[in-house]
């Protein structure tokens, strides 16, 4: 199957939360070039943040016997990368 094609089936994020990202992405490009070091200790604490939220997203998914194809269908990635979500996190958790 093409890239593009898995892409396309991904769930579509909210705007609000697409308009956020942006807005981050401006802000920590903006202090990577002004404030280095706080640039990265923003990093190490959304690194936090992703690691606490992804773990509760699998929780989630596993809870609810998510099949490994539909949450690769709803990433837009393919079931090997899906599965690295749930093998990254602090507890590895078993999908179908």
């Amino acid at each position: 199957m093409h890239l593009s094609v898995i892409r396309d089936a991904a769930v579509p994020l909210p705007a609000e939360l697409t308009a956020l990202i942006t807005e981050l992405v401006r802000v920590l490009d903006d202090l990577a070039d002004q404030v280095p070091l706080t640039a990265l200790k923003a990093l190490a604490d959304l690194r936090h943040v992703i690691a606490q939220s992804g773990q509760d997203a699998v929780y989630g998914l596993s809870a609810r016997d998510v099949p490994l194809r539909k949450i690769a269908t709803a990433l837009g990635t393919s079931e090997a990368a899906a599965r690295s979500y749930f093998t990254t996190t602090e507890v590895e958790l078993v999908v179908s």
